[in-house]
């Protein structure tokens, strides 16, 4: 009998290796300015940023305000936030909300949009279509999208508190383009 064959193992051909050539950085040849509020309100109206309308009840009056700094946080759970003033006539009612209503405004929506940022109106006069929504909430009219969340964190941010909310209802089924906030005016977008 014969001694049994041992399979041989085929080589790998070894792959050279390339040389890395390091690249030059170059020099950083820019100025730039210290942080300060001017600074960041000026590289801001670089952004272009969404329009939402922000509202809650304070007590049995509804009460609203425009805020550019809306963001979604999280899927799942589904969350999203934004930031409101301490100083703002609306941050009492955001304070002691436990439901907020967030409003996607289209490009039709402009004029909503200016009522809702300025100081003194009557945000919910005549001229504004709304409706007790969910849990109390004022709902507004012709959006885009709306949301009826639940707030979970207020979170101090300097004079600001950055607000955490997590959708509990909604409509995303508005129809329209949304209108953008950039250089200081509210736009519509362009293709």
């Amino acid at each position: 009998m014969s001694a049994p064959t041992v399979p041989t193992v085929p080589t790998v051909p070894t792959v050279p290796t390339v040389p890395t050539v390091p690249t030059a950085v170059p020099p950083f040849t820019g100025a730039g300015r210290p942080g300060s509020p001017d600074l960041l309100r000026s590289v801001f109206r670089q952004h272009a940023a969404g329009v939402a309308v922000i509202t809650s009840r304070d007590g049995g009056r509804p009460v609203g305000f425009t805020a550019t700094s809306l963001n979604s946080v999280s899927a799942d759970p589904p969350l999203l936030s934004f930031t409101i003033g301490t100083g703002a006539s609306s941050w009492p009612a955001v304070r002691d909300s436990e439901y907020l209503g967030v409003h996607i405004l289209g490009e039709h929506q402009r004029e909503l949009a200016g009522l809702f940022a300025r100081s003194g109106a009557d945000r919910f006069g005549p001229d504004t279509g709304w409706a007790a929504g969910p849990h109390g909430v004022p709902v507004l009219d012709g959006v885009l999208a709306w949301l009826v969340c639940r707030v979970v964190a207020r979170v101090p941010a300097g004079e600001h508190r950055v607000i955490i909310a997590q959708a509990v209802v909604g409509d995303p089924a508005g129809e329209g383009r949304p209108l953008l906030y950039h250089q200081g005016r509210f736009n519509a977008l362009r293709d």
